[in-house]
């Protein structure tokens, strides 16, 4: 087992208090182009990630210095470190960290080339300023030995125990069988696929049912391949946190079933906002009880997780409570030091995902298994795309701090700049207009530079204000992406007038539309991917979008239901926005008819809200004495509980919900709970500008304008609807297709096999 010498340091090194303010640090990413901007800079005899490898104490270390210069009469290594604003907001604790990685690459440097002294440079460079501040000093060989032996001893004891668990949680994987008496129909036609992918090393696209086990029959064949292809972590992602728990009932079923309890630690991230104890302080310990003094108190904490195994989140918050540290930041170790983590999607995908870094910095062999993959498109849209309101800017002028107010007016002359650059105000009106820009505008760009730099050094140093923590980090996000700005993303500009004074208010967007151009270094990163879902369909939609590997691999598996369980019907009713009208009193009648013929509970899915109340408004109207069940906008929490509760608890009940929304999946009603289902829509998201302007560029980039941007989204969401209907194999329904285009071929080849053997 080779150690990295960041994870050395990050070990042994650390002392003190937790020193994370509420200003965000770069991303693994921006201090990557960071690096190289600085590496391009050094001359031709400089080497950039100069590999560096050695052995302490029975330790093998390996490890990139960013650079080295073959100087006389002593070598020169250096360490560059990226951050913003004044470099005496980097904490003691942390300039000790870098000195340290810095003082073992010296280490490595003289071991190996019996050097007997060695310059070496810490260099912080600032990327809002593009400022370097270089430290360097002079260390003998001597010196850093006698570093590097105590750092290792602290580590020592730690490693033995790593190494151990390796060895046990290897030997007994290779020694696991499927834990029940037999596989479900079809599971292990999925399991054999997933374990022969990772033994090869590819990118599965596995389209698997409801009803054939996924969560287990991905997880075993993955656990399986661990031992046999030395696979250091598996990271079981979800796009939902209903999915996460989903997930981890599983993990115990498998545990549950075996003889003993697998020797594997199982971890689940959780979001900052759900794991802090004190929300209302920045995570630093002059600021946070349980961030004062953490890394004191860490090893005794660490060491009672790793005995633990399973690290829940209740779990997690246990062992943090009794050795009052933070539980998120626990949890943030134990990604280090855990077999199995499950958690979002984000934290492996976003521009800040811990797993990602952690696999990088470790040279992990990592599987992603991604249950709900047919999410991430659009979870992934979302990670890369920011947005700036004028509007946020005023309202947090209004509120800030006196020693702010210059500040932000001069962001806001700069928002009145844009939009007099880019808009005709006076023939505005009161509408509003919605620009497509080619590039992203400039005119911004001073200002927001100047507002991060001051909103960074206020709260450095004073307590927490969200609204102004918000601007700050609304900023660096939209900058972020601005930098990385192509013809992946759209930049729209949208001003309006609200007042009678006829001020316009402007909204700047980056949308991003092809994630694919972010993710694929991703995948690229995991030895293999296993991407399922019951809607993967077509493979090559999701493989093009999400930047998957060529050889990627796509397979249906067969559903274990069949037609018998299924009465499907197609209604030639147009459901087209024109039509819609004419369409209503058609529907209530066939929904009257169907629960007349057999009472019981459906649901009905429509396109938007607003055809949602003029349908459910006139069954109403027409059946007064069937109890329903209607989705509104903006529904709480308690508000989608009480609405799935109501179909487990009544019978003959007509509920009405919107396509794409929350009732249209990750909702489990089997049996009678739900014995019907309508879907009164293609689901073809609407025909806007912005839609328009998705399809020329999937048609440019792709060829497929109308199939990317309607079609395929579109008939994902009837399948994940009906999909509630029919559970298990005994389960009975019908589904009711109402819409004249589900007759057409290129619609019917989309749909599920087994629904096409009765209609």
């Amino acid at each position: 087992m080779k150690v990295a010498v960041r994870s050395l340091c990050e070990f042994a090194a650390r002392s003190g208090g937790l020193e994370h303010r509420y200003t965000p640090s770069p991303s693994a990413d921006e201090g990557i182009r960071g690096h190289k901007t600085l590496q391009s800079r050094r001359g031709a005899e400089y080497e950039p990630e100069y590999l560096l490898e050695g052995i302490c104490e029975g330790i093998s270390l390996r490890g990139r210095a960013d650079g080295y210069l073959a100087t006389k009469p002593e070598p020169l290594l250096e360490e560059i470190k990226t951050h913003r604003g004044d470099l005496s907001r980097v904490g003691a604790g942390q300039q000790q960290l870098h000195w340290a990685q810095l003082k073992v690459y010296g280490a490595l440097l003289c071991q190996r080339d019996q050097l007997t002294q060695v310059r070496l440079r810490l260099v912080y460079f600032d990327l809002s300023r593009d400022q370097e501040s270089p430290l360097e000093e002079l260390w003998s060989a001597q010196a850093l030995s006698l570093f590097l032996v105590e750092l290792c001893q602290r580590y020592l004891e730690w490693h033995r125990q790593e190494q151990q668990h390796r060895e046990s949680r290897d030997n007994r994987l290779l020694q696991l069988g499927f834990p029940y008496p037999d596989f479900r129909p079809n599971q292990r036609q999925l399991s054999e696929t997933v374990y022969k992918g990772i033994c090869t090393a590819r990118t599965l696209l596995m389209e698997a049912p409801t009803g054939i086990g996924k969560t287990l029959g991905v997880v075993f064949p993955a656990l399986a391949a661990m031992p046999r292809r030395q696979i250091d972590r598996l990271f079981l992602l979800t796009a939902r946190t209903t999915g996460r728990q989903l997930i981890l009932d599983g993990l115990k079923q498998l545990n549950a079933a075996t003889d003993a309890p697998l020797p594997l630690r199982i971890l689940e991230l959780t979001a900052r906002d759900k794991a802090c104890e004190h929300p209302d302080k920045a995570c630093h310990a002059e600021c946070c009880p349980l961030a004062d003094g953490f890394f004191d108190r860490l090893p005794q904490a660490r060491q009672a997780a790793v005995d633990q195994r399973w690290l829940d989140r209740e779990s997690l918050q246990t062992i943090a409570s009794v050795h009052q540290i933070c539980p998120y930041y626990l949890a943030q170790e134990m990604a280090r030091w855990s077999d199995v983590v499950v958690g979002d999607v984000n934290h492996f995908f976003d521009q800040q995902a811990l797993l990602h870094g952690l696999t990088r910095q470790n040279e992990w062999q990592v599987v992603p298994l991604i249950d709900e993959a047919h999410n991430l498109i659009d979870r992934a849209r979302s990670m890369y795309s920011a947005e700036l309101s004028q509007w946020s800017f005023s309202e947090a002028a209004r509120n800030a701090p006196a020693s702010l107010k210059k500040t932000f007016r001069g962001v806001q002359r700069a928002w009145r700049k844009l939009i007099d650059t880019h808009l005709d105000i006076d023939s505005l009106g009161q509408e509003s207009r919605r620009l497509q820009l080619a590039e992203v505008p400039t005119e911004l760009n001073g200002s927001l530079l100047r507002l991060v730099g001051d909103l960074t050094e206020y709260m450095t140093d004073n307590p927490v204000e969200p609204e102004l923590q918000r601007i700050l980090f609304d900023t660096i996000a939209f900058m972020k992406l601005a930098e990385q700005f192509a013809d992946h993303s759209l930049c729209s500009l949208e001003v309006s007038n609200q007042s009678k004074r006829r001020s316009p208010k402007a909204t700047l967007s980056l949308e991003n539309l092809i994630p694919a151009d972010f993710l694929k270094q991703r995948f690229r990163s995991a030895r293999a991917s296993v991407l399922f879902s019951a809607t993967l369909n077509p493979g090559r939609y999701y493989q093009d979008l999400l930047g998957l590997p060529e050889n990627s691999l796509w397979q249906s598996v067969p559903s274990p239901f069949s037609s018998s369980q299924l009465t499907l019907r197609t209604l030639d009713i147009s459901t087209r926005f024109r039509d819609r009208a004419a369409s209503v009193l058609p529907i209530v009648g066939d929904i009257r008819d169907q629960y007349r013929a057999q009472p019981g509970n459906y649901l009905v899915y429509l396109s938007s809200f607003a055809y949602l109340e003029q349908i459910s408004a006139s069954f109403m109207e027409q059946n007064p004495d069937t109890p329903v069940a209607i989705q509104h906008a903006g529904m709480s929490e308690l508000e989608r509980l009480a609405f799935i509760e109501r179909f487990r608890v009544e019978r003959g009940l007509v509920g009405f919900a919107v396509l794409g929304g929350v009732f249209s999946e990750g909702i489990d009603l089997p049996g009678d709970a739900l014995v019907g289902v309508f879907i009164a829509t293609l689901g073809l998201p609407p025909n806007n500008d912005f839609q328009e302007q998705l399809a020329k560029q999937m048609q440019r980039r792709f060829g497929q304008g109308y199939a990317y941007t309607y079609l395929y989204p579109g008939i994902r969401k009837v399948i994940q609807a009906a999909g509630r209907l029919i559970r298990t194999p005994q389960d009975q329904g019908v589904i009711h297709l109402i819409d004249d285009r589900f007759r057409r071929p290129e619609i019917r080849a989309l749909l599920p096999d087994w629904w096409n053997e009765n209609s």
